[in-house]
């Protein structure tokens, strides 16, 4: 069985973070292994507070995966300080890791600021330097291109800036108001664009971890970028099309949509 290594925050309410991704990867047919970085306290109506690991606490975490079970890929997702990003790309590149998905998680569905001005200039630097893929959504991409998205021409210049400020494959993604759910893949100068249906669903808790999360578990598994990225997108589209409704604010999705084990049965 192929393994993947989800860096990222503690999501208590269970729809984003690290709940999300460990439930992503597993129903995507990976071995899913976390490293936290910060404990939240948090729902689907708003994060009330936000307890990080030390980054000595994390490299520990992040040592025990690799020196034991090392993942065929890797998901960073919430990281909230300069501190706990250095220690992660040092790891990362003592370790040599491959498949490197990262999610530049910055804001929470429900409005809520979730890294340090700082730390954003120390993702640039020297943790986007690293990724097989970036997955910001508009306003990501806005504060990592320092442009402005109003349509899909300037979903392509940001992606662009920054693939080549960065070095990284890009994926750009729609749904904030400029498109129907149609996402932008930038790599190698080229951009190639993921049509997507948009679901009326308000209930849209951890859409981005969980993308992020299931093109890890599909690079892990040794597809191309361009298949997992186009069997993230169904995944998640069916995770959505299940019409989850819990919590009273923007809520999960149902990420065992497709669960069809005996044990997961309802009660008869």
């Amino acid at each position: 069985m192929k393994t993947a290594l989800s860096i990222a925050g503690s999501d208590c309410s269970g729809g984003a973070g690290i709940q999300a991704d460990l439930k992503t990867m597993t129903m995507n047919g990976v071995y899913a292994m976390s490293a936290i970085t910060a404990l939240t306290a948090q729902n689907t109506t708003g994060v009330t507070g936000i307890m990080e690991a030390s980054p000595e606490f994390l490299k520990q975490q992040i040592d025990a995966i690799f020196e034991d079970i090392r993942p065929d890929a890797v998901k960073i997702g919430m990281v909230s300080s300069a501190n706990l990003i250095r220690m992660i790309a040092e790891r990362l590149t003592y370790y040599g890791a491959t498949n490197i998905v990262v999610d530049p998680v910055m804001v929470a569905t429900a409005g809520s600021k979730l890294i340090e001005s700082d730390a954003v200039a120390v993702l640039k630097k020297e943790l986007l330097p690293l990724a097989t893929v970036v997955t910001p959504n508009l306003p990501e991409a806005e504060v990592l291109s320092g442009l402005t998205i109003r349509n899909q021409e300037d979903m392509v210049a940001a992606a662009k800036t920054i693939s080549d400020n960065y070095g990284c494959v890009v994926l750009c993604k729609g749904g904030h108001s400029v498109n129907d759910a149609n996402d932008l893949l930038y790599a190698n100068g080229k951009a190639q664009w993921f049509m997507g249906k948009r679901i009326d669903n308000p209930n849209t808790h951890g859409t981005g971890c969980t993308l992020s999360s299931a093109i890890a578990a599909n690079l892990a598994k040794g597809y191309d970028l361009e298949t997992s990225v186009q069997r993230a997108k169904e995944y998640i589209s069916g995770a959505l099309a299940a019409m989850l409704n819990l919590g009273q604010g923007s809520g999960p999705m149902d990420h065992a949509f497709d669960l069809q084990s005996r044990f997961a049965r309802e009660v008869e």
